[in-house]
């Protein structure tokens, strides 16, 4: 298996590749796996609606086929993990989606998470994904900041809403964990919990925590055994 984990924005902004990127540099160790981003050059410039996360879904699975033979584990970062399933069955290789990652994560940190979202139309999806995974009652609350992807560049104004929702799933909702509800929020996680007192997962780095590992130990997903 190859020592690489392949980390695959599916939406065609660099920027967020770039950001997202610079926050993986605390898991590139000494010996352990490489890690490579990657955008997809295909994509919408965000990944804002259920019509991006299904155009993006036959993309995300050209490119693990394209990449298997470099890669010994694939994420993909975006919080609807679009084609994470149909990824599952064209790879042994692990692959694991931010969100599952993140908010698993964030179980471990936490009694109740809350999402801290970019648009109000991405809730709907989030809590339909979150009902799937049967992690309801652990959910304190969904809240989006109002800002499409692109804008996440605009650091003052992306902050300071992101601190005012985080307060109130806090405050209002109880939550005591947060989770990052877009990779291109990556730059934020740190002074976030800084300001806030409470964790704050980033899920692409919840996603490559997971990867290594699953790498080092030389697993592969049950998925493409069953239909194997």
């Amino acid at each position: 298996m190859t020592d690489r984990v392949i980390v695959i924005n599916p939406n065609s902004t660099e920027a967020v590749t770039q950001a997202m990127d610079k926050a993986l540099d605390p898991l590139r160790l000494a010996g352990g796996p490489q890690i490579e981003s990657i955008t997809n050059p295909d994509g919408p410039p965000g990944i804002e609606s259920q019509q991006h996360v299904d155009q993006v879904s036959a993309h995300i699975c050209n490119i693990i086929q394209a990449r298997d033979n470099d890669a010994g584990a694939f994420v993909i970062a975006c919080f609807s993990d679009p084609g994470m399933f149909a990824a599952r069955e064209v790879t042994a290789k692990p692959v694991f989606g931010i969100a599952e990652s993140g908010i698993l994560s964030a179980l471990s940190l936490g009694n109740r998470f809350g999402v801290v979202a970019i648009l109000p139309q991405s809730i709907p999806r989030h809590i339909r994904y979150i009902r799937s995974l049967g992690l309801e009652s652990r959910l304190a609350g969904d809240f989006a900041i109002g800002l499409g992807v692109t804008e996440l560049a605009d650091e003052d104004r992306t902050f300071s809403r992101m601190v005012r929702v985080s307060e109130a799933l806090r405050d209002e909702k109880g939550a005591d964990v947060l989770v990052m509800g877009c990779a291109g929020m990556a730059r934020y996680r740190a002074p976030l919990e800084d300001k806030l007192g409470i964790a704050v997962v980033d899920p692409v780095q919840a996603a490559v925590a997971m990867a290594i590992p699953a790498i080092r130990l030389g697993q592969t997903n049950s998925t493409r055994r069953a239909v194997s």
